[in-house]
């Protein structure tokens, strides 16, 4: 088949496309390659592509709608997998007009180009367990309100849902959003905490710990989310339908857990210094995959012992250190 990938060099979308031509597809990647993070993390992602028959990368921003559809088009998909957005909760604190152009005008983009190309089967977007916002109660379900978002990143992506809910109703668009559950791993973000408490810790520096370490995760590697994306993406489910899981690592772990695996990846201890809470966060996230696992047979295999050396062993090879 032919896969339109949107977010091609960010993390978790280049991990899908290497699945995807490991499967046998042809993948036009799409990014526009922003220094959100450093961009030559990115390209060297797209790097990794050189040689590679199947695959072929064009540099655009998502919100330029006439150029998406335009590519969209002429390369005619069979599927679109839809990863490009504007990451990180606390960002959205500093800089909430990007996140208005990359993940609502980026997705609506996206839907639009959609709808006028025709003889696509299939829209697999990413949304996130941010939507769920500070919760008592855990597992987080996909019939749970989610009408409090703690970000404005989150109410981004709460939003994309109600667009492609909107899409599916008016026009009949099959579509699938997968809200993801902390991933990390190889070739991961450099924002995110994993990679944050790695780099400090191999350096040798104190590492930042918020809410004084009280918090859990539902940490998920990335082997565990693209297996099932594939899947997922391959699929052509009932016309017009329009569902939402949840994919994360179904156990949550206290962040003290999460750097002590850090800390036995590296063989260094951390020097932790304790802060309060910040804005936009939360305490406890806890995904209920039920509905993936009944669908797909989704099962996370993944423990965070071993997705966390796997992570460090690539950073030590990387960056040389």
């Amino acid at each position: 088949m032919k896969i339109f990938l949107t977010g091609s060099a960010g993390f978790i979308g280049f991990h899908s496309a290497q699945a995807l031509l490991a499967r046998g597809h042809r993948v036009l990647g799409i990014d526009n390659l922003n220094d959100y993070y450093d961009p030559a993390l990115k390209t060297a992602r797209l790097d990794q592509f050189a040689g590679q028959s199947g695959f072929a990368f064009e540099k655009m921003d998502l919100a330029d709608a006439d150029r998406v559809a335009s590519v969209l088009k002429s390369f005619a998909p069979d599927r679109v997998v839809h990863l490009g957005a504007q990451a990180g909760v606390r960002y959205s604190l500093e800089n909430p007009l990007a996140y208005a152009r990359s993940n609502l005008m980026g997705h609506l983009s996206v839907l639009e180009a959609v709808r006028h190309a025709g003889g696509i089967d299939h829209l697999v977007y990413a949304s996130s367990s941010s939507v769920y916002g500070e919760r008592n109660q855990a597992p987080f379900s996909e019939r749970d309100p989610v009408e409090h978002p703690a970000s404005l990143y989150a109410a981004t992506k709460r939003a994309d849902e109600l667009m492609s809910a909107t899409y599916s109703n008016l026009y009949g668009l099959t579509q699938t959003g997968l809200r993801f559950f902390t991933v990390y791993g190889p070739w991961g973000r450099p924002d995110m905490a994993y990679w944050l408490f790695t780099e400090a810790i191999l350096k040798g520096q104190p590492i930042k710990v918020f809410n004084e370490g009280r918090m859990e995760r539902d940490f998920t590697y990335i082997d565990d989310v693209v297996e099932t994306l594939v899947r997922i993406a391959e699929d052509a489910p009932q016309s017009g339908q329009h569902r939402v899981y949840n994919i994360g690592g179904s156990d949550p772990r206290p962040l003290s857990a999460f750097i002590a695996a850090i800390e036995t990846a590296t063989g260094k201890s951390a020097e932790k210094l304790m802060f309060p809470m910040q804005p936009g966060d939360v305490t406890k996230t806890c995904a209920d995959v039920s509905a993936l696992e009944r669908d797909y047979g989704y099962a996370p295999t993944t423990r965070i012992e071993t997705g966390i050396q796997a992570f460090v062993d690539w950073y030590r090879a990387y960056y040389r250190v």
